[in-house]
């Protein structure tokens, strides 16, 4: 007798769903690992919660540390942190495509599909040898910098140390993720006047935050401008932009501060250089050349700004994008002009690019909003400024990994609440918002409502 039961048919995981589940699995693991007692010192016991949050923070590659990542863990720590950053910053489909390559096993569609959302490429053509292009060019300039900067830590490292030191600075810089191993001296304070470990650290911050399609673009029709995408000539435009605007505010605010610019010795390249340096890594890589405390309230309110805003899509920086504030200057300035289509270099953008691009400003916005209340509440009394909560928080949702006072120095519910925004905002707004949603639930009925108007403004 055959049964009139209806069959269901079970629906895989939507690949937004994939990546999330993936960060989420690696942290877990890192989370393992880290608390296992070879990765911590002799006499150093670390907890599940510092173990989840360092974790969280090098998957995510965010930075933020609750524990001195030089003096806690062991070197078999350190590695694994440094494996976390490198997978969290390229994304393990990335990760996982080059090892099925190099096995020679098939890539499915289905992963091709993971691949194309993870990279935000333009199609499916092509799509597994673009990954081994990115990552030949990632595993490049990752070497190049851990030459450059090996050459300068082994006189004051030695030369095992100099070298492991250029590997793992050369990889968290170029993945933005700002985690050191220079411990109490303060991430790269003690090289403050040191144009030659400055300067490196910065290309590499840059080109890890230009994206991999960017950088791609670049190298094929770098000297060509009318080849370019349109997609690298935003955000080359913006990155210069932001890169430059940042430079000059910090210059101009904190020339004179003998916390900041103004420290012993200073000089005026010293200052411009270091001036440099935090516009460069505000935007989202989280190492430092002096005390963010120090900053005066207004540096601090711009620093939060150019975290908030953060690197280039498909890159290994957080924040709402470049891209994303070029689509709101170019609506407004299509608002301003009274024009009905939104217009960049000579080219008209969709409407569904520019709603998603408010989706995420005002996703990202609401919750760091949320979240500005939340930690004033767990922090009541703590003496932490609400200036200095945003700060935090920014960092946290954009993966920068600045902070003013101290993760370490936060209550536990802050603590817990940083982790999800840095979950969040590595996984980004619209694909932790499409993970959650049930795209088969929300298909067009084909009822189509009548067009009404309400008063705006």
């Amino acid at each position: 007798m055959m049964s009139n039961k209806p069959t269901h048919k079970k629906q895989a995981l939507s690949p937004s769903k994939v990546l999330a589940l993936g960060f989420l699995g690696i942290i877990l693991l890192g989370t393992l690992l880290l608390s296992l007692p070879i990765a911590s010192e002799r006499g150093v016991s670390i907890s599940p919660m510092q173990a989840a949050f360092t974790a969280a923070s090098a998957v995510c590659v965010t930075g933020l540390t609750v524990v001195d990542t030089a003096n806690s863990f062991s070197l078999f720590g350190e590695v694994v942190i440094l494996c976390l950053i490198q997978i969290g910053g390229l994304g393990f489909m990335m990760f996982a495509t080059t090892v099925l390559v190099l096995t020679k096993r098939r890539i499915s569609l289905r992963n091709r599909i993971l691949l194309h959302e993870t990279m935000s490429m333009p199609g499916l053509s092509g799509t597994v040898r673009a990954v081994l292009r990115f990552m030949l060019i990632v595993f490049a300039v990752e070497f190049l910098g851990a030459v450059i900067l090996s050459i300068q830590f082994i006189p004051r490292f030695g030369v095992s140390k100099g070298i492991y030191y250029g590997i793992f600075h050369a990889i968290s810089a170029f993945c933005n993720a700002g985690f050191d191993l220079f411990g109490s001296a303060g991430s790269l304070s003690q090289f403050h006047h040191a144009p030659l470990v400055l300067i490196p650290v910065t290309l590499l911050i840059i080109t890890g935050g230009l994206g991999f399609a960017v950088v791609a673009d670049l190298i094929s029709h770098g000297t060509q401008h009318k080849k370019l995408q349109l997609h690298t000539k935003v955000v080359v435009v913006m990155t210069a932009a932001l890169l430059l605007l940042g430079t000059v505010f910090f210059a101009l605010t904190e020339w004179h501060n003998p916390n900041t610019l103004a420290g012993q010795d200073a000089t005026i390249p010293s200052k411009l250089l270091n001036a440099w340096f935090q516009s460069t890594t505000s935007r989202t890589a989280g190492f430092y050349s002096f005390d963010q405390g120090q900053l005066r309230e207004g540096s601090k309110f711009a620093t939060t700004l150019l975290m908030f805003i953060g690197a280039s899509p498909a890159s290994t920086g957080g924040g709402i994008k470049t891209s994303t504030l070029f689509v709101i200057l170019v609506l407004l300035r299509s608002v301003f002009k009274g024009t009905g289509d939104v217009n960049a270099f000579k080219r008209r953008l969709p409407l569904v690019l520019v709603r998603t691009v408010l989706s995420v400003f005002l996703i990202s916005l609401v919750l760091l909003s949320f979240g500005a209340i939340l930690m004033s509440f767990f922090e009541e009394g703590r003496g932490h400024g609400f200036l200095d909560l945003v700060f935090e928080e920014a960092s946290a949702l954009a993966t920068v990994g600045l902070s003013t006072k101290g993760t370490a120095n936060y209550s536990m519910g802050s603590k817990i609440w940083l982790m999800l925004l840095m979950y969040f905002g590595r996984v980004g707004p619209l694909t932790m918002m499409l993970s959650f949603s049930n795209r088969h639930a929300n298909q067009l009925t084909g009822i189509r409502y009548a067009e009404d108007n309400i008063l705006v403004g």
